[in-house]
């Protein structure tokens, strides 16, 4: 099953749009397009690769032009060539890849430049000493060992199925270079202060700045001051997603960001209800389960506009709010979101070992398991539990500065779970300006923001307690669409035989169940889900956002009404 997108695919040249949108410097080279690469069960780099790959498409996708599946044990190899243009070099050079899947090595002219473990997560490698004049020859070895180890991996399973999805590997971002003077601004975070009037920014690599502000072309601060007041600014809501255009003069050169003014808490409104609240007033965050899977690229999208497209259709039936469901996407998914107005919670990637209905059926029962004892969750390995707070800090650095980000999610069903209040502390540590739902789902061990709650098969009653009640999962109705399912198999919580029925029965759980209760209590829904992804036919839209299976006009009446 192909895409639109993946139709039309130009592979000289796959997602060549500049993937870092709030740190945008007049420098880059974008390296995605055809590879050599070569399967082995050695770490040596081989002399010979003989087959042509597609990046960033991993070699199990159609888009790579592969479709071979790393095996657990098996190394794959990439190889490409590159020459700088003339003038490139402004004295360092840098190799950026936004995401490699599970572990990798990279070589520049045979020498080692470094490496990364943890495959959601975009990493940075410096190659200025290993460059020589003409061409270069970049090689990348990756291993990627799925299910069969207990670091991240997601949906991915080796033997997939249901709401597990086929296995990927290697690169499967953006891979691209970019310049910087020997001394250079690294990277800025930016903390918008809402009840301050004002917004902190915090230089890394050099403190000699000038920050100008603009509104539109109004400039409104030009200054070198790390903390800029900001009188009767505007705020950023999905009603009305006003972003400040920023640039950053350092160094001998202007790079170009930007932010929003808005403020995540939780309070309890007029009535004693606790709420999640933004700009400092109750706010119903309704939302759908995002996977961000295609049927041609998996993980990676056939194009960046079909990125886009998903968030402005999600905008477009009325939603404010998305879950994005184990995966961290490109940078550019999150900055069309800051652009539309769409709040984003944001899951941590799922790791540990094999686990069952030990986890996933006991909470049906009322039981709570202690995710401090590692055997119970299949966390036994202390190197892969080390790993994941690594990949949290990384993940959260990467999106701190996105203003759509409203919430941070780490951990989701039990998937691997272990101390979760380290990992609540840990992100209020990092981030202090965003909420936490620390065990979405069940199983909560200790602190979180907030009370969270799947129910797909058991009636939803709303019991308001002392923090916000999210319906984090609920629906999967699920529609079988003929020419446009990616197999024969069906897997949905509850299957409808026709649009009518679907819409009927989804007009119905919002209508008597869900908007009811928003007045009892209910403060957040998540409905599952965006789109179909392989197995599960209970997407909104068909995997290939080909078919809306609910019109958008009405989803958009119903949403008018699920509010406070």
């Amino acid at each position: 099953m192909l895409t639109e997108w993946g139709k039309q695919l130009d592979k000289s040249c796959p997602l060549s749009e500049y993937p870092r949108p709030q740190f945008v410097r007049d420098s880059y080279l974008s390296l995605n397009g055809m590879w050599q690469c070569a399967f082995t069960r050695d770490s040596t780099v081989p002399v010979q690769m003989d087959t042509a790959i597609c990046v960033p498409f991993s070699p199990e996708t159609p888009l790579s032009g592969v479709e071979r599946t790393l095996k657990p044990g098996e190394y794959l190899h990439y190889r490409r060539t590159f020459a700088l243009p003339e003038n490139f070099n402004r004295g360092r050079v840098f190799l950026h890849f936004g995401a490699v899947d599970q572990m990798c090595t990279v070589y520049l002219n045979g020498v080692q430049v470094g490496g990364h473990q943890g495959g959601y997560t975009p990493f940075t490698l410096e190659l200025t000493e290993a460059l020589q004049p003409g061409e270069n020859k970049l090689e990348v070895s990756v291993q990627d060992f799925t299910d069969e180890n207990q670091y991240s991996r997601g949906k991915q399973k080796t033997k997939r199925g249901g709401i597990w999805y086929s296995p990927q590997s290697g690169i499967w971002q953006s891979v691209w270079l970019e310049s910087t003077p020997v001394e250079f601004l690294e990277k800025v975070r930016i903390t918008p202060d809402y009840d301050g009037a004002a917004v902190h920014f915090e230089f890394f690599g050099t403190d000699h700045v000038r920050t100008r502000i603009y509104d539109g072309e109004t400039l409104v601060a030009d200054t070198t001051d790390t903390d800029v007041p900001l009188p009767d600014f505007k705020p950023w809501s999905p009603e009305s997603p006003f972003l400040y255009q920023v640039e950053f003069e350092a160094c001998g050169e202007v790079i170009r960001s930007y932010f929003g003014m808005r403020k995540f808490s939780v309070g309890r409104d007029l009535d004693g209800l606790p709420r999640l609240f933004l700009n400092n007033k109750p706010y119903f965050h309704n939302g759908l389960l995002d996977q961000g899977y295609y049927p041609d690229g998996f993980l990676t999208p056939p194009a960046n506009a079909a990125m886009a497209y998903d968030v402005t259709h999600v905008k477009r039936c009325g939603f404010n709010m998305l879950r994005k469901h184990i995966k961290m996407e490109p940078l550019l998914w999150y900055h069309y979101c800051d652009v539309q107005g769409i709040l984003v919670w944001q899951d941590m990637i799922n790791g540990g070992g094999h686990y069952g209905l030990e986890i996933s059926a006991i909470p049906f029962v009322g039981i709570t398991l202690d995710d401090r004892k590692y055997k119970t969750f299949k966390r036994t390995d202390a190197a892969a539990r080390e790993l994941y707070y690594q990949e949290l800090w990384e993940m959260v650095d990467a999106l701190y500065n996105c203003p759509c980000i409203a919430m941070w999610v780490p951990f989701n069903e039990g998937w691997g779970q272990f101390d979760s209040t380290v990992a609540y502390n840990l992100l209020k540590e990092w981030d202090p300006t965003r909420t936490v739902d620390a065990a979405s789902g069940w199983h909560p061990c200790g602190d979180s923001d907030v009370i969270s709650k799947h129910i797909y098969f058991t009636p939803i009653r709303v019991h308001a307690g002392d923090k916000p009640w999210l319906l984090t999962e609920f629906g999967g109705y699920a529609l079988k669409t003929p020419g446009h399912t990616w197999n024969e198999r069906t897997f949905g919580y509850r299957v409808y035989p026709s649009k009518e029925k679907l819409t009927a029965a989804y007009q119905k759980l919002f209508n008597k169940v869900i908007i009811p209760q928003i007045k009892t209590g209910l403060a957040a829904t998540v409905y599952t889900q965006v789109t179909d992804v392989e197995d599960e036919i209970n997407g909104l839209m068909t995997y290939d956002r080909q078919v809306a299976k609910i019109d958008p006009a009405v989803l958009q009446k119903i949403n008018e009404k699920v509010k406070y």
